[in-house]
């Protein structure tokens, strides 16, 4: 991916993963597929700490794929 993101937008291997994040509720999680987990875990921080939200985080392989997994705790 070329360009810069939006707030609420995440890439971290380059390839946007569109999440809809106004629908999160608490308890909630979505797995973002990716390699770089530590740029994925960065760019979800972001913005759970714009919308003032708490998050846990697994890294993890789901479906033979690997990647994050987050929650909204609160």
């Amino acid at each position: 991916m070329t360009g810069v993101l939006t707030l609420d937008q995440v890439a971290p291997d380059g390839l946007l993963l569109v999440v809809d994040w106004d629908t999160m509720e608490v308890g909630s999680s979505v797995f973002l597929p990716c390699i770089n987990t530590t740029l994925a875990i960065k760019q979800a921080r972001g913005i759970f700490e714009r919308r003032d939200w708490d998050m846990r985080v697994a890294i993890r392989a789901e479906n033979n794929m690997w990647g994050v997994r987050i929650w909204r705790a609160a």
